[in-house]
């Protein structure tokens, strides 16, 4: 396929590089810790939904002035109608947004709001779900995250076991989500809850929105093995949700969340992330620095090298066919970085030999960035559902295979 731009999209292209360059906040700098960090959930530092709560004022206020700027021009969700906050960019110019923003380094804002629930709510919610959360969303006022998985149910994820009961207007829920990715920060949550014991697993379930600040809601951390804590587990205990919050029909819950994960992203973020990597890696081997902390066996390294720029070329093809055909493209696309991800942070780990076990940043090579990238790399395989999974949704929907 030919993706050059067309002359309109080159010029939206340098529209936003422009922008960037003109509005991005002077004193919103990256988090110098974590600035060689090359985990593709964040952007070279930074973590917008945790920085505009930290307790670091000029930090706070540089994330928030970006969201109001990109917010302005209707760029933080630049997909939806104008009526919502959006600004009504096609899929190849929001594509471009998203990976000029991500060639500049900075980031996005309200990922999950704007990629995920928002447009969800946009097809299947009430007037008044509209009303109430989309312009938020739009505004970087609320941020958002996803409460799917449960200590017993990941990958099978029908068989849930947080129940809500149907008390007059409210729904009472109780039970557990594990792994809730940037569920600390999030003002919001998406729930899904079983509502009718005795229904076939897929049929049971409903689809909430819950305010984080419910009475009976629960919010506690989890660290990583690199010591972060980028996604937490959630308890409900009799915690009261409103009726008005559940989206589609009761005990339908599961196709509106078939829904939602239809609108993830085509995964041009680790993309564009994985590529400038690799650039940093060549570009340090091949300086002083870098030949002394270098293996010897450099015939070998750069195979190596050369195999993961081709793949990140391929991944970067499959980002682009993912975000114009949808459906069963997004698993492609997922399934390959996944493994691509595991597989540089292996050619970074090779290229160091043993600094590569080197953990403090002030004492190894790059800032530990490979280093922190093999740790990060372990759960790549099964974040946002695992390989097994990706595999059958290709192997059912795209080659029409049958189930087992």
């Amino acid at each position: 396929m030919n993706w050059d731009d067309t002359p309109e999209e080159a010029e939206f292209r340098a529209e936003v590089r422009a922008f960037v360059a003109a509005h991005f906040p002077a004193e919103y700098r990256p988090d110098h810790e974590a600035e060689h960090s090359l985990e593709p959930e964040d952007v070279w530092g930074y973590n917008w939904a945790a920085d505009r709560v930290s307790p670091d004022p000029e930090r706070r206020a540089g994330a928030r002035k970006w969201a109001a700027v990109l917010a302005e021009r209707g760029w933080i969700a630049p997909h939806w109608p104008a009526e919502y906050g959006g600004a009504g960019l096609s899929a190849k110019q929001e594509f471009i947004l998203q990976e000029e923003m991500m060639r500049a380094r900075v980031p996005t804002v309200n990922g999950i709001g704007a990629f995920l629930i928002g447009p969800t709510i946009l097809e299947l919610g009430t007037d008044e779900q509209k009303a109430e959360h989309l312009p938020r969303i739009a505004r970087g006022e609320t941020t958002w995250a996803q409460g799917f998985s449960e200590p017993e149910s990941g990958s099978d994820l029908a068989s849930l076991r947080t129940r809500a009961v149907r008390d007059g207007d409210h729904y009472v829920v109780n039970g557990q989500k594990v792994w809730t990715s940037l569920g600390v920060q999030a003002d919001w949550l998406f729930v899904l809850v079983r509502t009718d014991q005795d229904a076939p697993k897929h049929k049971g379930i409903t689809f909430l929105l819950v305010d984080t600040k419910t009475p009976g809601v629960t919010v506690r951390p989890i660290t990583d093995i690199r010591g972060d804590a980028p996604f937490a587990e959630v308890f409900f205990d009799d915690a009261r949700v409103p009726v008005a919050n559940r989206v589609g029909e009761e005990n339908r819950g599961w196709y509106v969340a078939m829904t939602a994960l239809g609108f993830e992203r085509s995964g041009i973020g680790a993309t564009v992330k994985f590529e400038q990597a690799l650039s940093t890696l060549v570009d340090y081997l091949k300086s002083d620095e870098g030949r002394v902390h270098a293996r010897p066996d450099t015939e070998g390294l750069r195979l190596e090298i050369a195999r993961r720029y081709a793949e990140i070329r391929v991944l970067y093809n499959l980002a682009r066919h993912s975000a114009s055909s949808g459906d069963y493209a997004g698993s492609v696309s997922q399934l390959f970085g996944a493994e691509l991800h595991q597989r540089l942070a292996r050619t970074g780990a090779k290229a160091f030999g043993h600094l590569a076990e080197l953990w403090q940043r002030e004492d190894a090579p790059l800032g530990a960035a490979f280093t922190h990238l093999r740790f990060d790399s372990v759960a790549a395989t099964f974040l946002g559902g695992t390989t097994e999974i990706q595999r059958n949704v290709i192997a059912t929907r795209g080659l029409g295979l049958p189930r087992s």
